[in-house]
């Protein structure tokens, strides 16, 4: 025994060979069995190409698995490199049948057939001693040549050998003239590395027979520099096949010095200083894919689809009690009777609980009743469904919303809504909306991802601890710098939605109104911040001063009411921009403030 043996127990072996192999099944469970009977662990690749395989045991019991293997018909000249280790580098014993015994991908390179000349370690390092033009490559992956190459080697920043020919196609016309030698760390990569540089034009072509391995042991470490990556526990070993003090992190696979396995960063199978990735760094990436499921959810816009709607409708307390045509006619005031009888006499008013078409508009009803209303199958109006995320984090998101688009299901709206839009990008959670903008209104708006975080955030809101800053442009030049309306508003709709000052019985509302700037085009810029929130609180309130918002197609200019009540995407936006949101934040309890991109509406 020698002394390298006698002080280094476990003996590793590592080898390959391509040959036309059969009986795959009857062959992987005699090795097993082998293997197990004398405690060799490793693992040993059986494919109808040939054999690859990395095992480790005492030196006795390993050469009987090496005879045994010559044995086999194909692999007589079966030729292992060996090195030695204190302990077993594996933890189990492996014999995988596989479609190829190193992964390439390419159909017809076949080594067992033809494969490129090999260069033996010592001529390279007399080519390298004797300066002679040589192109050397590395094909192993990104990680494995982080630990050491040859001096002047290319590397081609693959992640897995399947890459290499995609990078090989992408090597400079002129290096196919050039002597190349591919390496690899103990051969196998470059019998199929080396054929396929010939096939795609590379016309001097060899392989370093026995890859880094044969040449450590052969000729040394010259020209080569740092450590060669093995593919088991000891992750490095020195010219002199020693193991080194290396690691790697199990999570990318990157070799760690001792300096980085000793970072607080790097913890065992989690993570490491290459891979690891703060909090921050986690909900910036949740963001983006987010961001691209919102992007992939609106194109093509779901409505545009012909498809039938269900769209729910509750009986409220107030109409407990009364025939269901007039509990309809209370609850929706701005449809006209004819509505339900149409929707009746085409079956499409459902009652929710038992599935069955309503007959019958005179029977009474009961607060929390709920029925359907069936829509005809249609494609919904195009809106403008470019939302932009600023903020996610595990309880809620805040989104820039563009116009037009509503924020929940109405009228002809129940797909193309931001609402909808939000549940198919981050199923199965179903975010809804703390609070609201009119659908032809753009800006902030904050959105809880979970029923618990939309209490709490309700709560705010409730307690007027959400501040919400808009900006809008209208039309004319305020006599006045700052004021505050606090003009009534409606309680039920008018035409198309419409709300109206009513110094009766309105709810009680307060717009605080500032000029920041007056434009020359008869134009002007207003801060406006909502310390209620009405429904077209703002555009009533700017509207009744007579100061419309510019683009507005409800609230028209000289005190006259328009006849539509959401823009197309075609149309000149409404200048109305929801600039500025500040709310706490319900896990950290700190304040937090954001503000919208510019608007290009609000500037003439």
């Amino acid at each position: 025994m020698s002394a390298v043996e006698d002080s280094l127990p476990i003996a590793n072996i590592s080898c390959y060979r391509f040959a036309a192999l059969d009986g795959l099944k009857d062959l992987r469970a005699s090795l097993q069995e082998f293997c197990r009977e004398r405690a060799l662990k490793g693992t040993i690749l059986l494919s109808t190409e040939g054999i690859n395989l990395f095992v480790a045991g005492p030196r006795a019991l390993v050469d009987e698995l090496v005879v045994l293997l010559r044995g086999i018909e194909g692999l007589q000249a079966l030729q292992p490199k060996y090195s030695y280790s204190e302990s077993q580098p594996f933890r189990r014993m492996l014999v995988r049948i596989k479609r190829e015994i190193i992964a390439f991908g390419v159909p017809g390179i076949d080594p067992a057939r033809h494969t490129s000349p090999y260069l033996k370690p010592r001529e390279l390092k007399q080519w390298l001693d004797e300066g002679r033009p040589v192109l050397l490559l590395d094909t192993r992956n990104d990680y494995e040549v982080k630990l050491g190459t040859f001096r002047g080697a290319q590397v081609l920043d693959i992640s897995h050998f399947r890459d290499f020919p995609r990078a090989a196609q992408a090597l400079p016309q002129d290096w196919r003239s050039l002597p190349v030698v591919s390496f690899c760390t103990g051969g196998i990569r470059c019998e199929k590395a080396a054929p396929y540089l010939e096939s795609v034009g590379f016309e001097q072509v060899w392989q370093l027979e026995g890859g880094i391995l044969k040449y450590f042991e052969e000729v040394g470490g010259e020209h080569y520099q740092g450590e060669c990556f093995v593919f088991d526990q000891r992750v490095g070993l020195d010219p002199a096949l020693r193991e080194t003090d290396s690691g790697q992190c199990h999570a990318c696979l990157t070799p760690l010095s001792a300096d980085e396995m000793g970072d607080e960063r790097h913890v065992p199978g989690v993570s490491c200083p290459h891979c690891y990735r703060s909090a921050e760094d986690l909900q910036q990436e949740s963001l983006v894919r987010h961001q691209q499921a919102l992007d992939a959810a609106a194109c093509p816009l779901p409505g545009s689809r012909p498809q039938t709607q269900d769209r729910p409708l509750c009986i409220a307390a107030r109409a407990d009690g009364l025939p269901l045509g007039e509990a309809l006619g209370l609850l929706f005031a701005h449809l006209p009777a004819q509505h339900w009888l149409d929707l009746v006499q085409r079956s499409s008013l459902i009652d929710a609980a038992s599935g069955a078409a309503v007959r019958d508009l005179a029977r009474p009803v009961r607060a929390g009743e709920r029925f359907l209303c069936r829509s005809e199958a249609a494609i919904e109006p195009a809106v403008n469904a470019r939302i932009e995320l600023l903020h996610q984090d595990d309880a809620l998101l805040v989104l820039n919303k563009p116009a037009p688009l509503p924020m929940h299901p109405c009228g002809r709206f129940e797909r193309n809504t931001l609402q909808h839009l939000l549940h198919q990008a981050y199923a199965p959670q179903r975010p809804r909306a703390v609070h609201r903008l009119d659908a032809n209104t753009s800006g902030l708006v904050l959105v809880a991802r979970t029923r618990h975080w939309a209490t709490l955030l309700h709560a705010q809101v409730a307690g007027g601890a959400l501040g919400k800053l808009y900006q809008a442009r209208v039309h004319g030049h305020p006599a006045w710098n700052q004021l505050d309306c606090d003009a009534p508003v409606s309680r039920e709709p008018g035409a198309v939605g419409s709300r109206e000052i009513d110094e009766d019985q309105g709810d009680e509302s307060l717009t605080r109104l500032v000029v920041l700037e007056r434009y020359a085009d008869g134009t002007a810029l207003l801060s406006a911040e909502p310390i209620t929130g009405r429904t077209h609180q703002i555009r009533l309130h700017l509207w009744h001063l007579g100061h419309p918002i510019v683009g507005d197609p409800t609230y028209l200019p000289g005190g006259a009411m328009g006849t539509r009540q959401t823009l197309s995407p075609e149309d000149p936006p409404m200048a109305l921009q929801a600039c500025r949101l500040s709310f706490v934040h319900p896990i950290s309890g700190a304040r937090m403030e954001f503000h919208a991109p510019p608007l290009a509406a609000l500037r003439p």
